[in-house]
């Protein structure tokens, strides 16, 4: 069994806003698996989701480029290791070449991409900054009449894509998905495996035992409905008019919203963090007791 380092409880306090001996109890269930325990503690407590953004693998930045003509987009994530190098000016200098290359070659294979003179630009880079840098991923969008947004720290980029509509909308609907980060575009894309997942844990919070198996299902169907709105950009109250969701939104100006990207620095890899005097502390506590 993993130990359950002062770094595991601080994530999952960060993830769930749970006490620490409530987080270091759940962890040490599950071995140090943070997203176990985050699992456990909303099918024991009905808590609600865990934080999307936890801690970050990487830093960096993520960049767009859209066409003049509004007919694609491409968005890259460039990481190194500390913010301090994400705002060097060869660093950025490095991230606008990588994103320049893609757009021109509408190549999103990192590996075709960093072929040549731009996996050269990267190991001078390495050797220059000190820190390992790398290029995450590439996404073209296209199809439709698509439109960016890049938040102005360069750490969330998004592009949409429409049918009908104008570049105006796409980019109104873009800053929405950069701001609430939906997961899909209608209810009915969610992936099944996420709902039935979402299913479970609700089945298995305290206020469903006892109850009688028809009314388990009419409060999970309830419950679940709930989420699908919640996760679906059509059905989200459009974050500059919370009057009209975005789907009616893109429907009163004659669109269709076909698809969107969101790239955050960083989303969906850990990095290793440590709170060294914590680690000290415990260490200490421990060998008292």
């Amino acid at each position: 069994m993993a130990a359950v380092s002062a770094s595991m409880v601080k994530e999952l306090r960060d993830r769930t806003g749970l006490g620490m001996m409530e987080c270091k109890k759940a962890l040490a269930e599950v071995g140090g698996d943070v997203e176990q325990a985050i699992e456990n503690l909303r099918k024991a407590s009905g808590l609600k989701a865990s934080k999307k953004a936890g801690r970050t693998a990487a830093d960096g930045v993520v960049l767009a480029k859209v066409a003049d003509d509004n007919s694609y987009a491409v968005l890259v994530e460039v990481n190194s290791e500390t913010d301090f190098a994400a705002r060097d000016e060869g660093f950025l200098a490095f991230a606008r070449a990588v994103l320049d290359k893609a757009f021109a070659d509408k190549q999103d294979d990192v590996a075709a991409l960093m072929a040549g003179d731009l996996e050269a630009a990267r190991e001078a880079l390495v050797q220059k900054i000190g820190e390992n840098i790398g290029v995450r991923r590439v996404a073209v969008a296209e199809g439709g009449l698509i439109d960016i947004y890049i938040h102005s720290n360069n750490r969330i980029a998004t592009a949409v894509k429409l049918d009908g509509g104008n570049a105006e909308l796409a980019r109104d609907v873009a800053m929405h998905v950069a701001a609430v980060n939906p997961q899909v575009v209608k209810p009915e894309d969610m992936p099944a495996d996420i709902v039935e997942k979402e299913k479970d844990i609700i089945k298995a919070q305290p206020d469903m035992e006892g109850k009688p198996a028809e009314i388990v299902e009419k409060m999970t169907m309830g419950r679940i409905n709930k989420f699908l709105k919640e996760g679906s950009l059509n059905e989200q109250p459009f974050v500059k008019n919370p009057e009209l969701t975005v789907g009616k939104l893109a429907k009163e100006a004659g669109a269709t919203i076909n698809g969107f990207v969101r790239f955050e620095v960083g989303e969906g890899v850990e990095k290793e963090e440590s709170d060294f005097a914590a680690e000290v502390a415990a260490q200490v506590a421990a060998s008292k007791s």
